[in-house]
C-alpha cells in the first residue's frame, strides 16, 4: 500500500504559488526571505537561500556582502557575524566549484 504525503504536496503547492506571483520579483522575494530568516536566527534555512540566490544569479557576491552589512545593523552583531561567515564560506565554495569545473584536469 502506497502512502501519500498530503501535507508535503499541499505545502509544496502553496510555496510554488507564493513564489510564482507576479507583483514581486524572485530577487525581491529572496531578499525578504533572507531578512526574515536571519532575523529569526534560522541559520540552516539561511544557508539554503543564500546558495540559491548566488547560484541562480539572483544576487551577486557584492550584493550578498551588502546584505550582511545591512542586516547586521537590524538583526544584531551576533547574527550578522554568523551571516558573514555563511556568505564568505558560500562564495569560497562556489568559486572553488567553478574553478574545478573550468579546469577538470586539475
Amino acid at each position: 500500500m502506497e502512502t501519500m504525503d498530503s501535507f508535503g504536496i499541499t505545502a509544496e503547492r502553496q510555496f510554488a504559488d507564493v513564489w510564482s506571483r507576479s507583483v514581486l520579483s524572485i530577487r525581491e522575494r529572496r531578499l525578504l526571505l533572507l531578512g526574515l530568516l536571519v532575523g529569526q536566527g534560522l541559520h540552516e534555512m539561511t544557508d539554503v537561500q543564500l546558495d540559491v540566490a548566488l547560484r541562480a544569479g539572483e544576487l551577486s557576491e557584492a550584493e550578498l556582502r551588502e546584505v550582511v552589512v545591512f542586516l547586521t545593523h537590524y538583526a544584531g552583531w551576533a547574527r550578522g557575524a554568523k551571516l558573514n561567515g555563511q556568505v564568505e564560506d558560500l562564495i569560497e565554495r562556489v568559486r572553488q566549484a567553478r574553478s574545478d569545473t573550468a579546469d577538470p584536469a586539475g
